[in-house]
């Protein structure tokens, strides 16, 4: 009986898989984000100046595209001496877009963190603990930016 059950079980993932490696589907190619093309190539050579100036012209075409609000506050807080009220604006506008939009709870959290402000951090894990039913990488991220976080202020004390 085991050994029919277990066959059984094979013989659907065996199944699942020739399905899962099948021709891809026949629909339009989703056309790629020239915006975000331009910021990678800004991003790669951490020129933060020029990434953020390619996202604020796309936010003047797509104001209301929480992709740019969030790569753009992220930007912001990855260039020399960040405007942390621009941060936080753009952080929040994206949520306010995408309450669900993974990757900006994860960075509003690690910006929370570099003003001291632990609390508001933890609220985005929270968040995210909750988006993340089986887990991801923006919340596993967050997490280990808060221990490390919490690592440096027990050291300080």
């Amino acid at each position: 009986m085991k050994l029919k059950f277990a066959l059984t079980i094979l013989s659907f993932s065996i199944a699942g898989t020739a399905l899962a490696a099948g021709d891809p589907p026949s629909g339009p190619e989703k056309k790629k984000d020239a915006v975000i093309e331009r910021y990678s190539l800004a991003s790669e050579k951490q020129d933060w100046k020029g990434a953020a100036a390619v996202l604020e012209e796309g936010l003047q075409k797509s104001p209301d595209n929480a992709d740019y609000h969030n790569l753009l506050a992220y930007s912001i807080r990855k260039g020399p001496d960040p405007d942390m009220s621009k941060v936080f604006q753009h952080y929040n506008e994206a949520l306010r877009i995408d309450p669900k939009h993974k990757r900006a709870h994860e960075y509003l959290g690690e910006a929370y963190l570099m003003v001291g402000n632990l609390p508001k951090a933890k609220e985005h894990l929270a968040q995210l603990d909750k988006i993340c039913f089986f887990g991801c990488s923006e919340y596993n991220d967050l997490k280990k930016a808060i221990g490390s976080y919490e690592a440096k202020v027990a050291v300080k004390q």
